[in-house]
């Protein structure tokens, strides 16, 4: 089979086309280029999208991964020649379903492929399942190490061994023990289950005998307890007779007395009229009793208040000050704070005049008596130095005199204000101020707290008349004689002690009414004829024989309990013949089972020899077909490879003793064993031509590890597309001639 075109709207790919040729096809494309877009493309195409894919935290579905970015229908189309013809694939949604519309044509006509389905498209073109295409032929990025597949195993022993692909070895071995599980696992298989059963009817039978013999003891047992309570019924029917005269008379009394109690409650009913209930009377009561407290409390009152009226007057007395009398305590401050501060001023200080002109009188006196000696002159001297200084001396005096009168009538006004205050210095002025303002302050408290006495009197007092008053509109509803409060006390106590008579005379009316009702009236003609009971020993007689009936009765109820028991037991139980026969089919079957067991087991065994043989004959072709080629990608070096079934893979240096797994090898080196492996299970698995998807396969090779793959690749007998990201592969196959090498159009 060979690809020719394909063009695509999936993913990032909007309507893109890659043309293909035959043998070696290079596509470069940068990263995020669509490479791994194209493969998945090719792969749907093939086999479809899983529709039962979902999102993960770590993966994405594919039906969501890949739809069109542009927003429109995921569609596209793949012409290849197949069995010498060209054929036309084409896939397109259908409703929500991704891809799920599928044709296949020849190419050029509307002439449908027959038998190819949408279903079976990629195994009928390519020859294997999706789960066999993806673990051979097609390697994705990373993707080169291979993993078991059940799938994968039928179609690789079949092709080595009988060519039957319906089934593999792990299959058959997990069917076979899961029929051995079926048979024989823990308590769910078959064969404990059928032990547990047969222990069940074994158990039932027993029970089932257990439950006869305990039925044939009640039965007996019931008949001799209903001869003997007939007896005993009969005894207690005639003891009943003879007291039923007893009872006529109980009944008779239990009569009267309920008449008498009746009497006595309408009496005291009609007594006390409409007097209140006994919860409110018991409340009045209460108010009585606070109408005291009231009482005292107010009396406590007056005298404290007149007790604080004494000390306010006392405070208001001591409160007096005559050097501010009529003064707020603020406004005291205020005087004896101007009074300090006026008290407190500097006395007088010499007048401006005196401090310029003194000085300067007696400067030009001394001014003039130089010019006076200078001159020689003593007329000079006396009339330019002895004039001025005279008048500075003069003016001296009469300042001075000024001053001292100035400073005299400071010192006085001083000493009357502290004199006044009765202070010895300015500063203690104010404390006088702050003494009457204690004082005063104090007084004002003491009447505050008069005001406050005197109206909690008048407030006790207001509600004794409103509490006294109550109580009597409240007496007078049943006793308007009352004038005061001994009265109401007196009616109070009075209307409770009917109340409680009341009370008692109804709790005797219903004590009479119960015991009446209890009574039945005496119905039996014959009662009169019979003497009455008058003994305690003839009501013992009666007590005992009715103790004896309960006794019976309850030992008859037991005994048919436990017959009802048994014959319930064995109606459950079902018939003895029945379980028997049962028991006897599940011993068969439980034979049968352990037989069958012991055939699979010996089946298991066979299976797991065939096995062996199998892998004797699958790992030498798998191992030798792909030292073959990883002697080709490794110039030699590595000519043997060894794989399990777990499809893990080991390689054998040449001249080297052991053998080295993957994971012991280089990056590069383990990449080129898997890529081995992969085509040889290609060349062993898949129909020769099918085409091989190879993404950035060869990414972790270095120069001389390519160029021995692609060599290899060249020489491919199929179809070969290689994507890749790197200019080295396109670069050596723009060297050859056999090779096409595509560049991708970036969308």
């Amino acid at each position: 089979m060979k690809i020719r075109s394909m063009t695509a709207t999936f993913g990032k790919l909007q309507k893109a086309t890659l043309e293909l040729g035959d043998g070696l096809n290079i596509i470069t494309a940068p990263n995020e280029g669509g490479k791994s877009t194209w493969c998945a493309f090719l792969r749907a195409m093939f086999y479809g999208i899983p529709t039962r894919e979902r999102d993960t935290k770590t993966t994405i579905a594919e039906k969501n991964r890949y739809q069109p970015w542009g927003g429109g229908k995921m569609e596209g189309t793949v012409e290849l020649e197949w069995q010498g013809r060209s054929i036309t694939l084409r896939r397109s949604s259908r409703g929500s379903v991704p891809f799920g519309s599928f044709s296949a044509v020849y190419t050029g006509t509307e002439e449908s492929v027959p038998g190819l389905t949408g279903e079976n498209c990629g195994e009928m073109l390519l020859g294997v399942s999706r789960s066999v295409f993806e673990r051979t032929a097609f390697v994705g990025q990373g993707g080169a190490v291979l993993s078991a597949d059940s799938e994968l195993e039928r179609r690789i022993a079949a092709l080595v061994s009988s060519g039957e692909e319906k089934v593999s070895y792990s299959q058959a071995e997990g069917r076979l023990k899961e029929w051995q599980r079926r048979r024989k696992h823990n308590k769910s298989g078959l064969i404990p289950r059928l032990e547990e059963e047969l222990e069940h009817l074994r158990e039932a039978l027993r029970r089932q005998e257990s439950a006869r013999q305990q039925e044939r003891e009640a039965q007996g047992e019931k008949l001799a307890l209903t001869a003997r309570r007939e007896a005993v019924e009969e005894k207690l029917r005639l003891w009943r007779q003879r007291s039923e005269g007893e009872k006529r008379r109980r009944w008779q009394e239990a009569q009267a007395e309920l008449e008498k109690a009746g009497a006595q409650v309408s009496e005291l009913e009609r007594a006390l009229g409409a007097t209140p209930d006994p919860d409110t009377l018991r409340r009045a009561q209460g108010d009585l009793a606070y109408l005291n407290t009231l009482e005292a409390n107010r009396r406590m009152a007056e005298r404290e208040s007149e007790q604080l009226r004494a000390g306010a007057e006392k405070a208001l007395a001591a409160a007096e000050d005559p050097l501010f009398s009529g003064l707020t305590p603020e406004q005291a401050w205020e005087q004896a704070v101007s009074d300090r501060e006026r008290s407190a001023e500097k006395a007088p200080g010499a007048p401006l005049w005196m401090k310029i002109a003194v000085p300067a009188l007696l400067l030009l006196g001394a001014a003039g008596l130089t010019w006076g000696v200078l001159e020689r002159s003593a007329v000079l001297c006396a009339a330019a130095g002895g004039i001025p200084i005279l008048a500075g001396c003069l003016a001296a005096l009469v300042g001075a005199l000024g001053l001292s009168r100035a400073r005299r009538r400071h010192e006085e006004t001083v000493a009357a204000l502290l004199s006044r205050y009765g202070a010895a210095a300015p500063e203690d002025i104010p404390g006088r101020a702050g003494a009457y303002r204690e004082r005063y302050t104090a007084a004002q408290e003491a009447l505050r707290r008069t005001e406050a006495a005197e109206n909690a009197a008048r407030d006790l007092g207001a509600q004794k008349e409103t509490l006294t008053a109550s109580l009597l509109e409240l007496v007078h509803t049943f006793a308007p004689e009352v004038t005061d409060l001994f009265g109401v006390s007196a009616a109070i106590s009075r209307a409770l002690g009917l109340e409680e008579k009341l009370a008692e005379a109804r709790a005797r009316l219903e004590g009479a009414r119960r015991l009446a009702e209890s009574l039945e009236r005496p119905s039996d003609p014959d009662a009169e004829s019979l003497p009455p009971l008058t003994g305690e020993l003839d009501r013992e007689e009666g007590s005992a024989l009715a103790r004896e009936l309960r006794e019976l009765d309850g030992r008859l109820s037991e005994v048919g309990g436990a017959l009802a028991m048994a014959r319930g037991e064995l109606r459950t139980l079902g018939d003895p013949d029945l379980t028997e026969e049962r028991m006897g089919e599940a011993e068969e079957e439980l034979r049968r089972r352990r037989e069958e067991y012991e055939a699979i087991s010996l089946a298991l065994e066979v299976l797991t020899a065939a096995n062996a043989r199998l892998q004797e004959r699958f790992s030498p072709a798998i191992n030798a077909e792909a030292g073959k080629i990883l002697e080709a990608l490794t110039a030699g070096r590595y000519g043997s490879v060894a794989l399990t079934r777990e499809m893990e893979a080991s390689a054998q240096e040449k001249g080297s003793v052991l053998p080295r797994r993957a994971l012991e090898l280089s990056q590069g080196t383990a990449e080129q064993l898997y890529l081995a492996v992969r085509l040889a299970i290609c060349r062993l698995t898949l129909p020769q031509g099918a085409p091989l998807v190879l993404d950035d396969a060869l990414d972790p090779f270095d120069q001389e590890r390519m160029e021995k793959a692609l060599g290899y690749l060249e020489g491919w007998e199929g179809q070969v597309l290689l994507f890749t990201c790197h200019r080295r592969e396109a670069q050596w196959g723009r060297e050859r001639s056999g090779v096409r090498v595509t560049a991708l159009q970036t969308q």
